[in-house]
């Protein structure tokens, strides 16, 4: 039977983004909104996520050329698109690479709830606050957003996409933190308290990386298995500095 699995998937949540900066000032100060002036669509890195893309490009490079990213998938996020690209230019991949943005890696949605701090939540949106502590977080669409279920629908296409076209190739997929942990549950068949455990251990890591690798032994027809979750050596070994801030957008009542 044909492989429809990658030989390897590596799934990365971009590098610190001017959007985590913000955010982490906007707590600190105790305020209910992030500061942010654009569109979050539009936000870029910061300099030290574009240092972090980077050293991640260089731990790429010194793999041999045939087990480097041969696909990259991003999101159409800015600083998703960012940290793709710096990576490839750092990691010595094939000046042919495919290279595709998709719009169904996107962050997830946070509708009225989107730069809220988790005091602005409370103080604003009450009543959301409350049906998210009762649905809990895997559920709960807030208006105009998107719950991490509807966020899983669009992964589950993108991820067959992956799966039909590039099967026994090496993949990179550069998105965000729930794109990660969403990518995750899919892969691997979880439940939902199994991922939200995941979760609860920590944020994802800017630039860190979550590896796949097929092994034909796994189910009937193979299948992928977790080579690693979080890994952030490649960014400690060029003495980067990690961050794990979730991003502008994100806030968790």
């Amino acid at each position: 039977m044909e492989q429809r699995w990658p030989e390897r998937l590596w799934i990365v949540r971009h590098g610190e983004s001017a959007g985590n900066v913000a955010r982490d000032a906007a707590h600190a100060a105790g305020l209910d909104m992030i500061d942010i002036a654009m569109r979050d669509v539009d936000v870029d890195l910061s300099p030290l996520g574009e240092r972090q893309a980077k050293s991640l490009g260089r731990w790429f490079a010194a793999l041999p050329a045939d087990e480097r990213p041969e696909v990259i998938f991003a999101s159409p996020y800015l600083r998703a698109r960012r940290t793709a690209e710096a990576v490839g230019e750092a990691g010595g991949f094939d000046p042919d690479h495919e290279y595709t943005v998709d719009e169904r890696l996107r962050e997830k949605e946070f509708g009225v709830l989107d730069r809220l701090t988790t005091k602005g939540i409370r103080d604003r949106f009450p009543e959301q606050a409350e049906f998210r502590r009762i649905l809990g977080k895997f559920y709960h669409r807030p208006p105009g957003g998107e719950s991490w279920c509807d966020t899983i629908l669009r992964l589950r296409s993108a991820l067959d996409t992956i799966g039909l076209r590039h099967g026994r190739r090496r993949v990179l997929v550069v998105g965000h933190q729930v794109v990660v942990l969403c990518m995750r549950y899919l892969i691997e068949n979880m439940t939902e308290e199994e991922i939200l455990a995941v979760d609860r251990e920590g944020d994802v890591a800017n630039c860190s990386v979550t590896e796949y690798r097929f092994d034909p032994g796994k189910g009937k027809d193979g299948g992928l298995a977790l080579e690693r979750y979080n890994f952030t050596v490649p960014l400690e070994e060029a003495g980067t500095p990690v961050t794990s801030e979730p991003d502008a957008k994100v806030a968790a009542p």
